[in-house]
């Protein structure tokens, strides 16, 4: 596997995201003071600060499971599921090279986290 490839992927991504997060915080603290005229706009202004922040903290999620994977890549364990060892499918990690987990463990861990509907 061409780890190289996927840590500078990796790295790209963690400049962009850092990037998106530092626009998204600056962003959305400006919104606030800078457009507030009445009640109405300070209401839009609220709204579109609490959009960003909430991007920014999408952002920041994704940000640490990529600093995560550049640390796997650094242990050697990149490209390997974390619940069984087994390799991680080259299609999963062109589409996600941050991903921990092979496609099956994955769907599993998913699964599981899914809230459960009663039934009688």
């Amino acid at each position: 596997m061409n780890t190289q490839h996927y840590k500078q992927r990796l790295l790209d991504i963690e400049q962009a995201v850092s990037l998106r997060i530092e626009r998204a915080v600056a962003d959305g603290g400006r919104q606030g003071i800078d457009s507030a005229r009445d009640v109405g706009e300070a209401s839009v202004a609220d709204e579109t600060a609490d959009e960003e922040f909430t991007e920014a903290e999408l952002d920041s999620t994704i940000l640490k499971h990529v600093r995560e994977a550049l640390t796997r890549i650094g242990d050697g364990t990149f490209g390997r599921c974390l619940a069984d060892g087994a390799p991680i499918e080259a299609k999963r990690l062109d589409a996600v090279p941050w991903a921990p987990y092979c496609l099956k463990h994955q769907r599993l861990i998913e699964a599981a986290a899914r809230p459960r509907t009663p039934t009688l």
